[in-house]
């Protein structure tokens, strides 16, 4: 199964390409596996597959203004989506957030809910939102805030609910891969119980 991939130089992007030998990364930067380079806002016709996988983001911090963080978290995701569509794609994959919602004051989850608003009305035959909490695992870049609290984990898991707390970012991999099999029509929405639960199947 041919799979697109966004978002291949991240941390849950990287391990599904890693584990999936026909996945095609879309990036904005050669990353040393042939793929479709090219700047997001800018993108050319995709080539032809069967499902899309979406793990683009970032955080406020890096991208420097609340305007640079909605064209990675936002536009980004959504042109990428709008271009997996036209070539084909019926089952699009999308990496999101626990809390996402888009009446929320907070720019993270309002613009997490928003993009899962807009992917839903996108006509896509089946749409999996996966609403994991805090990622564990080795990131490239720099995140103190993110780095302290996966070192707090363990700590918060036992006063956290299950859907509040830590999951490794393999788990998130894992429950990718499993859900590019399934074909039921629908939207569906994951978070970490449920996560964790397909990475087992």
């Amino acid at each position: 199964m041919r799979m697109l991939l966004a978002g291949a130089s991240g941390l849950v992007g990287g391990l599904v390409l890693g584990l999936c030998r026909d996945a095609i990364p879309i990036t904005r930067r050669p990353i040393g596996r042939p793929g479709v380079v090219a700047d997001f806002d800018d993108l050319p016709p995709l080539p032809e597959a069967q499902v899309a996988v979406c793990a683009l983001g970032t955080t406020r911090a890096k991208a420097g203004s609340d305007s640079a963080f909605r064209a990675v978290d936002h536009d980004a995701v959504l042109a990428f989506a709008r271009a997996a569509k036209a070539a084909g794609v019926a089952h699009f994959i999308l990496v999101s957030s626990i809390g996402a919602n888009p009446k929320a004051n907070l720019l993270y989850p309002r613009t997490k809910g928003e993009v899962e608003a807009a992917l839903a009305g996108m006509g896509f035959t089946r749409l999996d939102i996966l609403q994991p909490g805090l990622l564990i695992g080795p990131r490239a870049e720099r995140r103190p805030v993110e780095r302290f609290l996966q070192w707090a984990a363990p700590v918060m898991d036992l006063v956290l609910p299950r859907d509040l707390g830590s999951l490794p970012a393999g788990a998130v991999a894992g429950a990718i891969l499993a859900l590019t099999i399934c074909n039921e029509p629908g939207v569906f929405r994951h978070t970490n119980r449920a996560i964790a639960s397909l990475t087992l199947t």
